[in-house]
């Protein structure tokens, strides 16, 4: 090998992670690389890409070479930067042509988008959404470049100030970092909490309609990316976030610089208090609501998704229930398990545990119904070490006990299809609602439960946070394909959020994030949540009740070892 001098090049490379490379001047556009890239590709817009195992926007110069990976619009990354970017699009129009509107992005629908509403004035007419909505196109067609530049922390002030934007000016206070990446558009400058697309010809992929005083904007959900689903009127998720922002209000706490001013005045023990107090009055109205329907209901089902605090909601409502003369039995769907051998296996031949179908669905069935006919049954146990099913406790129950059925499949109505539907309550658990950082920067409730997963399971499963990370888009999976498509099955729902608990969870979680190794695809996830948290001021988990939910994931629970039932021959 003969090694001699050469000359400076004046071109990068990227090569991408299908074999293709290409060159280009040095500072050309990532964007650039990726059309190039993808000239004969008719996938899913390409969105962003990993450079270097760093989440990279399109619009930033290459000055080196690189290797590369593109982030498309059916991925999580993906439809992240796409929701965002067309968040700024709409705020960015609607300062435009309704300057005295302040636009608050509140929370997520069912079918894809988010629910708005406007402050300082009356909530747009049909009229004014149409006009909203035509220009958001025009301003498509034209394909203007949404710019990015990183300004001193002093700049950012001032260009809140200049604006009046409270909200923005108030988390400012708690920036630890010197500077602040802003976007502008239309005239319009402001941070967002993430990257965006280079340009808005990207966003074309979008609806406007009015529901219940304010707006959706709506947008493709990521396993459909090109696909805006029917509108679908306002369910009983939407009390869920009506009920969180009057307890919000209540607190006085609107979005996370209201919550860290109040960690540094000292009054977060009241506003854990009551918090919890809030959660307590819930269980208890769902408790009386069972108990005035005892003579029908013989079975509760709990469902909801990964880190929603599903056992101890079940745990907590079982005592209220044993408060108002019910006697409720726990059964685990798990023990249902059939025998590994029999196990369904998914795509790639391995066994699909998470499956309606890994259930004995008509043992279920007939040991729910022998039940509440006050046969004796033996329960079975299913031992996981070797896969199979052996025989456990033997048991009858009277007229005053109540079944409690708590698991991912527990709405799926093919779950008890020989049970008769009016002995059966069915709730939905999960975390519904969180803070915003402002008016329009949201906080994802699915990045709250990753954060509980992450901590519980270094906690009591032995997982690093690379681990959870790693599994957790499969957990997502299982999520849309058996929970979700069944939560409006419920006959109500509980919201598992607490306004404190980021603040309680970031002195946990930000260890186990830094163990991370940087040259990992998990340490993309890794930074995203650094980032995210960064903006919250730490809180010590002292004054957390050992009933709270919080506590089934930062450990000291009083209900962990609960079971509510003593006593088998009742």
């Amino acid at each position: 090998m003969i090694v001699q001098p050469a000359s400076p090049r004046d071109d990068v490379r990227i090569t991408f992670n299908d074999g293709q490379i290409f060159a280009g001047p040095v500072g050309t556009p990532l964007e650039a690389f990726v059309l190039a890239a993808t000239a004969q590709d008719d996938g899913p817009d390409p969105i962003a890409a990993i450079v270097d195992n760093r989440l990279t926007e399109l619009a930033r110069p290459v000055l080196r070479d690189g290797q590369a990976s593109l982030i498309r619009l059916n991925t999580a990354d993906g439809a992240r930067i796409y929701r965002r970017s067309l968040t700024f699009m709409m705020i960015a129009v609607a300062n435009r042509f309704f300057p005295n509107a302040k636009v608050y992005v509140e929370h997520s629908t069912v079918n894809g988008g988010y629910y708005c509403r406007v402050e300082g004035r009356e909530p747009f007419t049909c009229e004014e959404l149409r006009l909203l909505e035509q220009q958001m196109r025009e301003v498509v067609h034209a394909d203007l470049p949404i710019q990015r530049k990183r300004v001193p922390i002093e700049e950012a002030i001032r260009i809140f100030e200049e604006v009046g934007d409270e909200e923005k000016l108030a988390l400012l206070k708690q920036r630890s970092k010197p500077d602040l990446l802003i976007y502008e558009l239309l005239g319009t400058r402001d941070y967002f909490h993430g990257y965006m697309v280079p340009r808005t010809g990207y966003l074309r992929y979008f609806a406007i309609d009015p529901s219940d005083g304010g707006f959706l904007l709506r947008f493709p959900r990521q396993n459909a990316p090109t696909v805006i689903l029917p509108y679908q009127p306002p369910t009983s998720l939407y009390e869920v976030f009506t009920q969180y922002s009057k307890w919000l209000r209540r607190l006085g706490i609107r979005n996370v610089a209201g919550l860290n001013e109040i960690i540094k005045s000292g009054q977060l023990t009241e506003a854990i208090l009551v918090s919890e107090a809030l959660h307590e009055q819930r269980i208890s109205e769902i408790a009386d609501d069972i108990e005035r329907q005892r003579d029908r209901l013989r079975v509760i089902l709990i469902a909801g998704p990964s880190s929603s605090g599903k056992t101890t909601f079940a745990r907590r409502l079982a005592v209220r229930l044993l408060a108002v003369g019910l006697r409720p039995m726990p059964i685990s769907v798990d023990n249902y398990f059939v025998d590994r051998e029999h196990t369904p296996r998914d795509e790639n031949g391995d066994y699909d545990f998470e499956t309606l179908y890994a259930v004995d669905i008509a043992y279920l069935n007939q040991q729910i119904n022998d039940l509440i006919a006050g046969k004796e049954v033996t329960l079975p146990e299913f031992d996981f070490a070797t896969g199979q099913r052996r025989p456990g406790q033997t048991v009858r129950i009277t007229p005053k006990h109540i079944l409690i059925i708590e698991g991912i499949h527990a709405l799926n109505p093919d779950l008890l299809p020989q049970v008769a539907p009016d002995v059966c309550y069915r709730i939905y658990v999960s975390d519904l609602a969180q803070l915003n950082l402002d008016r329009y920067n949201r906080i994802s409730t699915t990045d709250v439960r990753l954060i509980r997963r992450i901590v519980r399971d270094a906690r009591s499963r032995g997982y690093t946070a690379a681990e959870t990370i790693a599994r957790w888009e499969s957990v997502r999976q299982g999520e849309r394909q058996w929970i979700f498509p069944f939560q409006n099955q419920a006959d109500t729902m509980f919201n598992s959020a607490l306004p404190y608990e980021l603040a309680v969870l970031q002195p946990l979680v930000l260890p186990l994030l830094r163990q991370i190794e940087p040259e990992t695809r998990e340490w993309i996830e890794a930074k995203r949540l650094f980032s995210l948290l960064r903006w919250f001021l730490p809180a010590e988990a002292d004054h957390v009740p050992s009933d709270s939910i919080l506590r089934e994931f930062i450990g000291g629970s009083i209900l962990e070892d609960y079971t509510p039932w003593t006593s088998p021959s009742l």
